[in-house]
Protein backbone atom coordinates (compact mmCIF):
# COMPACT_ATOMS: atom_id res chain seq x y z
CA UNK A 1 0.00 0.00 0.00
CA UNK A 2 0.96 3.65 -0.27
CA UNK A 3 1.74 4.04 3.44
CA UNK A 4 4.62 1.56 3.21
CA UNK A 5 6.87 4.29 1.80
CA UNK A 6 6.42 6.54 4.86
CA UNK A 7 9.21 5.00 6.98
CA UNK A 8 11.68 5.26 4.09
CA UNK A 9 10.55 8.82 3.40
CA UNK A 10 11.06 9.72 7.06
CA UNK A 11 14.58 8.25 7.04
CA UNK A 12 15.51 10.16 3.86
CA UNK A 13 14.09 13.42 5.19
CA UNK A 14 16.03 13.00 8.43
CA UNK A 15 19.24 12.28 6.56
CA UNK A 16 18.76 15.41 4.45
CA UNK A 17 17.93 17.66 7.41
CA UNK A 18 20.79 16.69 9.71
CA UNK A 19 23.65 18.23 7.62
CA UNK A 20 21.83 21.54 7.18
CA UNK A 21 20.99 21.89 10.85
CA UNK A 22 24.48 20.80 11.90
CA UNK A 23 26.09 23.34 9.55
CA UNK A 24 24.02 26.18 11.02
CA UNK A 25 24.99 25.19 14.55
CA UNK A 26 28.68 24.85 13.63
CA UNK A 27 28.69 28.33 12.07
CA UNK A 28 26.97 29.78 15.12
CA UNK A 29 29.47 28.07 17.43
CA UNK A 30 32.51 29.29 15.49
CA UNK A 31 31.19 32.87 15.09
CA UNK A 32 30.68 33.58 18.76
CA UNK A 33 26.97 32.76 18.87
CA UNK A 34 26.03 34.86 15.82
CA UNK A 35 24.79 33.77 12.43
CA UNK A 36 27.20 33.50 9.53
CA UNK A 37 27.33 36.68 7.47
CA UNK A 38 27.47 36.38 3.70
CA UNK A 39 28.53 39.23 1.41
CA UNK A 40 26.73 38.93 -1.92
CA UNK A 41 27.46 42.52 -2.96
CA UNK A 42 30.51 44.71 -2.63
CA UNK A 43 28.66 47.04 -0.23
CA UNK A 44 28.05 44.14 2.16
CA UNK A 45 31.73 43.18 1.88
CA UNK A 46 32.82 46.70 2.79
CA UNK A 47 30.50 46.63 5.81
CA UNK A 48 32.08 43.37 6.96
CA UNK A 49 35.56 44.84 6.47
CA UNK A 50 34.52 47.91 8.48
CA UNK A 51 33.19 45.71 11.29
CA UNK A 52 36.45 43.76 11.26
CA UNK A 53 38.45 46.98 11.52
CA UNK A 54 36.25 48.52 14.23
CA UNK A 55 36.18 45.39 16.40
CA UNK A 56 39.88 45.71 17.22
CA UNK A 57 40.46 41.94 17.15
CA UNK A 58 40.22 41.48 13.35
CA UNK A 59 36.95 39.54 13.54
CA UNK A 60 33.74 40.92 12.10
CA UNK A 61 31.49 39.04 14.53
CA UNK A 62 33.05 40.67 17.64
CA UNK A 63 31.51 44.04 16.90
CA UNK A 64 31.26 46.90 19.33
CA UNK A 65 28.28 49.15 19.74
CA UNK A 66 28.49 52.81 18.80
CA UNK A 67 28.95 53.75 22.44
CA UNK A 68 32.13 51.65 22.68
CA UNK A 69 33.96 52.98 19.63
CA UNK A 70 36.89 55.24 20.47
Amino acid sequence: MWFEILPGLAVMATCLLIPGIATAHIHRFTNGGKEKRVAYYSYQWTLMERDKRVSGVNRYYVSKGLENID
